[in-house]
C-alpha cells in the first residue's frame, strides 16, 4: 500500500506548530509521534513534523502524555 505525503498532496510548504488539528493526526492516542513507516511522510517531512510537535508541546498547546 502505498502511502501518500499528507504535506505534499495539500500543498502546506513549512509545517506550523501552531496548526494544531493538522499536528493531532500525526499524533497516536497515547501522545506518541507516529513513526515515518506509519505516517507516509518524507524525511524532510518527518522532521519538520517532529520540530513542530516538539515546538508545540513546549508551548503548551499539544500535551506531552495523554491521559
Amino acid at each position: 500500500m502505498n502511502k501518500k505525503d499528507f504535506f505534499l498532496e495539500n500543498n502546506i510548504a513549512t509545517i506550523d506548530y501552531k496548526a494544531i488539528p493538522a499536528l493531532r493526526q500525526f499524533i497516536n492516542r497515547n501522545g506518541r509521534m507516529l513513526s515515518r513507516k506509519v505516517t507516509g511522510l518524507t524525511s524532510k517531512n518527518q522532521r519538520g513534523l517532529s520540530q513542530a510537535i516538539k515546538r508545540a508541546r513546549y508551548m503548551g498547546l499539544l500535551p506531552y502524555l495523554e491521559q
